[in-house]
């Protein structure tokens, strides 16, 4: 596990459409309708990201790294830690079985 996930192995990390839902756009009073006009998505593009259903792309980090003005790479970023999160514990049984070359690489 890296160091984001051994930190709160019990707790996933936030979507990043739940920040943008609770956070970001109460603080520029925006509705998703105006929200998505001014990130040139489609409202259903922007509510499915909104509800967690949707992932963060990288053409999305874009778009909303420059709608907030703290580049793309956060909203990877954070897209990637729930995601990973999200893939150890469903493979968690799995993984026990898988070997670890670590020591052996050189």
């Amino acid at each position: 596990m890296d160091d984001v996930s051994a930190e709160r192995p019990n707790r996933c990390p936030s979507h990043p459409g739940k920040i943008l839902r609770d956070s970001v756009l109460p603080a520029l009073r925006l509705n998703v309708k105006d929200a998505a006009a001014e990130l040139r998505v489609s409202r259903q593009t922007l509510h499915r990201i909104l509800g967690g259903e949707g992932a963060i792309t990288p053409h999305m980090a874009v778009r909303l790294g420059k709608f907030c003005g703290n580049g793309p790479r956060l909203w990877l970023r954070m897209q990637q830690a729930h995601d990973l999160w999200l893939a150890e514990k469903a493979l968690e049984e799995e993984l026990k079985h898988i070997p670890s070359h670590a020591d052996q690489a050189a």
